[in-house]
């Protein structure tokens, strides 16, 4: 039977999804059960990094345990953020200035994502929304009656969105008018979070909580190729849980992604074609440079996987089990955020820690972002916080400041 299209099939199906997903999270061992292993604890480190806060700005609307996707970017200068209480602002990237403060009185949850004077984002009740970059002014505004747990993508005039129910819409970015629809079926039971859409080359790339990866033409909505990269396994629902929930990563025509209870797999941009894969599960996601990925596990250990065969380069346990963000860049190191609002900052080429700084005591569900100006970070509690950071300089014999050597020696 062919499944109608319609704003009211769509609800029907984000409910379903949503009930799935609490059920799944107690099933999982959210209360008390005394089997389940409790999170690492932390250890004292050596500090080996320099780490600063520079300044910091409350977004508030408390999103605890709701695991949105919202996150600050930066464009030409500025930070663009928002909280699950309807706030977008637009600050400074240096200094944390604001330049203007929104409130739009919707209970966001995706977002923003900024592009070509506009701000866009989505909403736990379905409601899209368009500011203007310059001064918050609201362009249009949507209806499509379906949680948003994914960052909108604008590409050229059209602003692709993806909702819990396995839907993927573009839409006009003058007035938010739909140009193309393309439906993928979605499991009964799901994991919480939603594959961002993204774009690699002339296509969009989105991944599906069913396991597959599909190739959308941003014109027209035409599916160029889908591939099964995380085919369900087991009896059970539970054991056939194969969400792809982070964002995939672009390389030039590689393509690379990751899913929950699968695989990491190097897809060609071109075809689809699988050009290795290796066992791994990940709902955080990850983060490469021109080498490696850094991946955060289900189980929080950051694995760091050489790009062109996935082979492993290193693994860090230490802080098994405490809800890490997927790691960000910050020049030779990595950071992540974890359950209790810490920032642990990474060695990138051995994966020991370096430095830690308490962001607040509320959970950091996503992973930072960096950019020249610093390192930027949301916790779930909507306080917005920018480092900047550096490798500690180690003395000479003579007393005086070095700059350790690129290997980490003297």
């Amino acid at each position: 039977m062919i499944e109608p299209n319609t704003s009211l099939t769509r609800l029907y199906r984000g409910a379903r999804v949503a009930v799935a997903t609490t059920a799944l999270l107690i099933l999982l061992g959210c209360g008390d059960d005394k089997d389940v292993d409790p999170p690492a604890e932390l250890t004292d480190i050596s500090t080996t990094r320099e780490v600063h806060r520079v300044w910091s700005a409350g977004l508030g609307g408390d999103a605890e345990r709701l695991r949105l996707a919202l996150k600050p970017v930066i464009v030409e200068g500025r930070v663009y953020a928002a909280s699950h209480d309807g706030e977008v602002i637009s600050l400074n990237a240096d200094t944390g200035k604001r330049a203007w403060v929104v409130k739009t009185k919707l209970a966001l949850s995706a977002g923003p994502e900024v592009a070509g004077g506009l701000v866009v984002l989505g909403s736990s009740d379905g409601d899209l929304i368009a500011l203007d970059a310059t001064n918050g002014a609201q362009r249009w505004r949507r209806a499509i009656a379906s949680e948003i747990l994914a960052q909108p993508l604008i590409v050229n005039d059209v602003v692709v969105i993806r909702t819990v129910d396995g839907h993927v819409e573009g839409l006009a970015v003058a007035d938010g008018k739909t140009k193309w629809a393309v439906d993928e079926q979605v499991p009964r039971l799901t994991l919480r979070g939603t594959a961002p859409p993204v774009l690699a080359g002339d296509r969009i790339i989105a991944g599906f909580d069913n396991g597959k990866v599909l190739a959308i033409d941003p014109r027209n909505g035409e599916v160029m190729w889908d591939t099964i990269v995380n085919a369900p396994r087991g009896r059970t629902e539970l054991e056939r849980l194969a969400d792809i929930d982070s964002p995939a990563r672009i390389a030039g025509d590689d393509i690379f992604v990751v899913g929950f209870q699968g695989r990491i797999a190097m897809l060609a941009r071109d075809s689809g074609q699988i050009w290795w894969a290796r066992d791994a599960s990940s709902y955080r996601g990850f983060t490469m440079d021109d080498q490696n990925l850094y991946l955060t596990n289900s189980d929080s250990v950051v694995i760091a996987m050489r790009r062109t065969d996935g082979a492993v380069q290193w693994e860090m346990s230490t802080l098994r089990r405490r809800g890490l963000t997927a790691p960000a860049i910050d020049g030779d190191a990595l950071v992540v955020g974890d359950f209790e609002g810490y920032l642990h900052w990474l060695d990138k080429a051995t994966g020991t820690i370096v430095a830690r700084q308490k962001a607040g005591g509320e959970r950091i569900t996503n992973a930072a972002i960096s950019g020249d100006t610093g390192v930027y970070v949301q916790t779930d509690s909507g306080k917005l916080l920018a480092y900047r950071s550096a490798a500690r300089a180690i003395k000479t014999a003579e007393g005086a400041p070095d700059a350790p050597s690129p290997d980490g020696g003297p």
